[in-house]
């Protein structure tokens, strides 16, 4: 059975982009960094470039990016199991769309398996679609206008100058660049925060075959 549901049309679905903004404004109530239509874009174009990279098929990839664009609406009822939540919805949304039982299992078995207490790269869009979410840390993320109250998620994020995920020449690895400014946030500080996220975008890169390597201001790091 052919499906008719495309990312294009999932991106601009009013009602899937009012869960997005409302499950943002709740992270924000608590003091979260930007989970809006920035980060869930650029999660489902990142996740897309990894699939493409590696010459999966076309579907494959646009449901990589549908994955990625809803992959945080859970957020809207609560951040504690946001994944879970977020793949039970997904599912009402896409089941309603009359998605392809196959595709509808692809995506939300994704999106169930991106956060970190439960993550699993059980299948190649999991696991891009955890590469790609983990792997999106930027000053544009930061919410917090005043440097002096600034947490340390805000100090982290606001120190990230310049990020860029490619693979390498030989599609050996995955590599994530970072420049850092140190006078904001130290190296140690940010694997304080992230550690458990590069841990497991190393583990779901290592479902491509591939090693996962992390540079910060040219240093080789993990």
């Amino acid at each position: 059975m052919a499906s008719y549901v495309t990312y294009s049309y999932i991106r601009q679905n009013p009602d899937i982009r009012e869960y997005i903004k409302r499950a943002d404004m709740a992270l924000e109530a608590i003091g979260y960094t930007e989970h809006a239509f920035a980060h869930v874009e650029r999660t489902a174009h990142t996740a897309a470039m990894i699939l493409e990279t590696l010459d999966f098929p076309e579907r494959q990839i646009e449901l990589a990016k549908i994955a990625g664009f809803l992959h945080d609406i859970g957020n809207v009822i609560n951040r504690t199991d946001h994944a879970q939540s977020g793949a039970v919805m997904a599912f009402r949304i896409l089941d309603r769309l009359e998605m392809p039982v196959h595709e509808i299992c692809s995506v939300i078995s994704a999106i169930g398996n991106h956060d970190e207490g439960t993550a699993q790269p059980i299948d190649a869009i999991s696991a891009a679609l955890i590469i790609a979410d983990k792997t999106d840390v930027r000053r544009s993320r930061v919410r917090n206008t005043d440097f002096m109250t600034f947490g340390i998620h805000d100090r982290v994020n606001y120190a990230v100058e310049y990020s860029n995920l490619r693979f390498s020449e030989d599609l050996q690895s995955i590599i994530l660049e970072l420049k850092i400014d140190t006078e904001v946030s130290s190296v140690l500080e940010y694997f304080e925060i992230f550690m458990e996220r590069m841990l497991l975008s190393k583990r779901a890169a290592l479902y491509f075959d591939c090693k996962f390597k992390m540079y910060i201001n040219g240093s080789s790091i993990l």
